[in-house]
């Protein structure tokens, strides 16, 4: 039986490391440097996060993050729901999906200069790396998605 595995970049040496998926609670350590690896949690459903929860939630997260942003008066945000809900479940472990309510989230809507909902933001390392504005399909989501993971 195949184990699935998960690549967790130290934030010491910057080294990737495969990591098997039963033991991601058992606190690695990295195989180059020997210093604790950061934890991963896995999300299997979109993650609300906060001005006050940002840094912590996408900013430190050490896998790719795709942000949500929307309002929940928004025609096209209450679209894009259910697919941010499927998209958690695919790729649970290799991305984390989340939302953040711009009318209750000025300080990240200000920040990136939010000016139309529904705006899809890919994080990796920390960085935007991508931005999506306006209600799309799911098969252009995952392209991006997919590129963002390959690009190590």
């Amino acid at each position: 039986m195949d184990t699935e595995n998960y690549i967790v970049k130290c934030r010491n040496c910057m080294t990737k490391n495969k990591i098997p998926k039963e033991r991601l609670k058992d606190k690695p350590l990295c195989g180059k440097c020997h210093k604790p690896l950061p934890e991963i949690k896995i999300y299997s459903t979109p993650v609300n996060v906060t001005d006050a929860s940002f840094n912590e939630e996408v900013m430190a997260y050490p896998m790719p993050v795709l942000l949500d942003c929307w309002a929940p008066w928004c025609g096209p945000c209450k679209m894009m729901g259910p697919v941010m809900e499927q998209l958690a479940g695919e790729y649970a472990g290799r991305v984390k999906i989340a939302k953040i309510n711009v009318d209750q989230n000025p300080g990240i809507s200000s920040r990136y200069e939010i000016m139309s909902i529904p705006t899809l933001m890919f994080f990796k390392n920390g960085q935007m790396v991508n931005k999506i504005v306006g209600a799309v399909q799911k098969t252009e989501i995952d392209k991006y998605l997919k590129t963002i993971i390959q690009s190590g």
